[in-house]
């Protein structure tokens, strides 16, 4: 049961079920509508139309209506002058091409060829060009009806949910990366942490593209009133832990390093060793803390993976204290490899820093500040007619309200 709930939740299902259904609507209101006996542009419209967000579709549904709209027009004209042969159309796909880089189609800009050929390939040009115009228009307005009349899911929940598998991950790595000083550690061990820790780049790529998707499906979404605050949370939260990822691939280079320096022997004395492990232990379950607290859509989750946090962020500290004074007696005893003991430091107090939840606050603040003064730049007729309907509007007290 549970697998079939993910299932379902899964955007490629989603996206499948919807755009079978859309399709095929587009394909009945288009013979009802169209003198040809298969109208199939309507339906391949719909299909290219719909898209995973509201937002996407409206943009797409713009861009592939220009498109082919601009290669019906050039094929009319190039029917009242010559036929249909290898130079006319070559000359067509090139008139075609460079137009639609003029009329901003995006990645449609193949279609506009792509139309201007199958009409110019016509007896009866003035008739299929009124058909194709058509059809492609009833499949973008069914394309676009179908999200607007059956609103997309909101994917802030299921880019919540990657944001915390990469943080888990994360958790799992430094806990193996903490396992090396207490125990004697071949330079192969170090270094396949090391491997393991650029793996991590693949998954904040796959992360950063669920997080585009969440983006865009609180855009134009009318069940989400607060869609530019979600997108901030979340985003600057990645920012976070992309650093983080990148703190960790040094820190285990430092380890590999050294291991390669003490080659046979433990990376660090006994008690040094535990300390360091108890530490990285600490760091490792404030990241998942801190993936949960970015991903609370409930103030009392909130509240309470904050707390949470600063939990972990304050034992990290204490014992982060411990360890230095225990390096340091290290390095009186034995100075030989002080770097590598500064460089542990330094890259753990990064880590610490970007999980601070002062330091958190302070970068959500700042990033939703740019994010309202750039909207303001860009659409100041829009943000002077919002400011006017907020002062024209009662005031009525908020409340937080969940993302559905």
């Amino acid at each position: 049961m549970a697998e079939l709930v993910k299932r379902r939740r899964d955007p490629a299902v989603v996206q499948t079920v919807r755009s079978t259904a859309a399709a095929t609507i587009a394909y009945v209101v288009a013979v009802r509508v169209s003198s040809e006996p298969a109208p199939l542009t309507a339906p391949l419209t719909a299909l290219l139309v719909l898209q995973v967000t509201l937002y996407t579709t409206l943009t797409t549904g713009i861009r592939r209506v220009n498109a082919v709209v601009a290669g019906v027009l050039i094929a009319i004209g190039f029917s009242a002058l010559v036929g249909l042969t290898w130079w006319s159309l070559g000359l067509i796909i090139l008139a075609s091409l460079i137009v639609g880089r003029f009329v901003h189609v995006g990645e449609f800009l193949p279609e506009v060829a792509i139309s201007a050929m199958l009409v110019l390939g016509v007896t009866q040009v003035g008739g299929a060009a009124r058909d194709r115009v058509l059809e492609t228009l009833t499949g973008a307005v069914v394309g676009l009806l179908f999200n607007v009349l059956f609103a997309p899911p909101v994917w802030v929940s299921t880019a919540g949910e990657s944001i915390q598998d990469l943080s888990r991950r994360m958790r799992q790595l430094l806990l193996h990366i903490g396992a090396q000083p207490t125990s004697p550690t071949r330079v192969e061990q170090a270094a396949a942490r090391l491997h393991e820790a650029r793996r991590l780049d693949h998954d904040i790529a796959n992360v950063d593209a669920a997080l585009r998707r969440a983006e865009d499906s609180v855009r134009l979404n009318p069940r989400v009133k607060e869609g530019l605050l979600y997108r901030v949370v979340l985003r600057t939260g990645l920012d976070t832990l992309e650093i983080c990822t990148v703190v960790m691939r040094v820190l285990a280079r430092t380890l590999t390093d050294l291991a390669k320096e003490r080659k046979g022997e433990s990376l660090f004395p006994e008690e040094s060793g535990v300390a360091i492990e108890e530490l990285l232990d600490h760091v490792a379950n404030s990241m998942v803390s801190f993936a949960v607290l970015v991903t609370s859509q409930v103030s009392e989750n909130a509240e309470t993976a904050e707390s949470r946090l600063t939990g972990e962020l304050t034992a990290a500290g204490a014992k982060r204290k411990e360890v230095a004074q225990l390096l340091l007696q290290d390095v009186q005893r034995e100075p030989r490899h002080w770097q590598f003991h500064g460089a542990l430091l330094t890259e753990i107090d990064r880590i610490l820093d970007e999980l601070d939840t002062d330091h958190r606050s302070r970068r959500l603040m700042e990033e939703l500040d740019r994010c309202t003064r750039e909207q303001h730049e860009r659409h100041p007729r829009l943000t002077a007619l919002r400011q006017w309907v907020r002062r024209k509007s009662p005031r009525r007290p908020r409340r937080p309200s969940p993302v559905p």
